[in-house]
């Protein structure tokens, strides 16, 4: 694989997870609640994408990045890089003001037989 190919796998996944996270926080600032296996099993496969496609850049990497076509891709995968982590940054910030707010609180039915002997106690 040539330099210039590895980075252009590099971008695509870094693409790849940017969409998960606006997906992700999209969904969280809408349902107000974790998000679905699904979609963390979508997150989980692309972490391991970027994880080969970096080991790629690192194996393909020649040269000094002197090239300003292979430098202009290393920037914006960088700055999608950065996008990522502050979209994950408010994701774990939402996630926790559900996690700490209980979600929409939905009383449970009385137990009938609790009920029963509350009941037959004071006649």
């Amino acid at each position: 694989m040539t330099p210039a190919e590895a980075l252009k796998r590099h971008r695509e996944v870094c693409d790849q997870l940017y969409e998960i996270a606006l997906e992700e926080n999209r969904f969280l600032q809408q349902h107000r609640r974790p998000t679905e296996a699904a979609l963390l099993e979508r997150k989980r496969e692309a972490l391991g994408r970027l994880e080969e496609a970096l080991a790629a850049v690192r194996t393909a990497a020649t040269g000094g990045g002197r090239d300003p076509e292979a430098r202009a891709v290393l920037d914006k995968a960088r700055s999608r890089i950065l996008q990522v982590l502050q979209l994950d940054k408010e994701n774990e910030q939402l996630l926790l003001r559900f996690s700490l707010s209980g979600g929409p609180a939905t009383p449970s039915p009385p137990n009938a037989a609790l009920l029963q002997r509350i009941y037959s106690r004071h006649p």
